[in-house]
């Protein structure tokens, strides 16, 4: 291996992390295997869930756990970590205090790009888990920036959390007309002028062209910090669709 490799905390659920791989290599300016990037993956399924460890008080056992997932990395000498989990960012201060390999922050990251995007005074609707709207992660942050968070209501958020869980952790798929329906909700009804995807389970969901100019998905941003840090670039017809470029 090499000085640059990549570590990452998978497992958040398994699809989401094969996801992100997938996209890793997708992403990657590549003419030959050694083109692309060095990557250790840890797919630790067996983690506690994120939302029931936040909203059940029960932090102790999940940062026990991803501990010894980082004690290994560290052994492996990687030189960046990735933990493709927006919900799991609840924990990132604990988890950077555990280590002195940079733990990329998919949420500064990504709030970063959404204010390159659209400037201050904007409002951007989250879809998340429960857990990462009561933590405010990502309310916190777009408020930093200059941004307005919209939080789904009561009953539009029962239908994200079913996406999640009932549609992708449990059987892999997901009508991409529900998701989509969501969003145009957030846009026309609640005026919202852009939309995050800060779960990865809905990375996971192929969405058409009539959405993608609206919303920047947290795992796409993730995924460029991540080969940019390890030495790769990044495929410019990719950059062009993601339009994470700075400005």
């Amino acid at each position: 291996m090499n000085g640059t490799q990549l570590g990452v905390i998978g497992g958040m659920g398994p699809k989401a992390t094969s996801v992100f791989f997938d996209r890793v290599i997708e992403f990657t300016e590549a003419e030959a295997d050694q083109d692309h990037i060095d990557m250790i993956i840890l797919n630790h399924a067996s983690l506690p869930d994120r939302t029931s460890s936040i909203l059940q008080r029960k932090d102790h056992q999940f940062l026990r756990m991803i501990q010894a997932d980082i004690a290994l990395l560290e052994h492996a000498e990687v030189a960046n970590i990735a933990m493709p989990c927006n919900t799991a960012h609840r924990f990132f201060d604990a988890l950077q205090s555990m280590t002195a390999i940079p733990i990329v922050n998919m949420v500064s990251e990504t709030v970063e790009e959404l204010h390159a995007k659209h400037k201050a005074n904007r409002r951007i609707g989250i879809l998340a888990t429960d857990a990462t709207l009561q933590t405010g992660i990502y309310s916190d942050v777009l408020r930093q920036y200059g941004l307005e968070p919209f939080i789904p209501s009561a009953s539009m958020q029962q239908r994200i959390m079913n996406i999640i869980y009932e549609d992708i952790k449990k059987t892999g798929h997901s009508d991409a007309r529900v998701l989509e329906g969501i969003m145009m909700e957030m846009l026309q009804r609640e005026k919202c002028d852009g939309v995050v995807l800060a779960c990865t389970e809905l990375s996971c969901i192929e969405l058409g062209e009539s959405v993608r100019p609206y919303f920047i998905d947290a795992l796409d941003v993730l995924v460029h910090r991540s080969i940019t840090l390890s030495g790769g670039t990044i495929k410019p017809a990719i950059m062009k669709r993601l339009s994470i470029e700075k400005s």
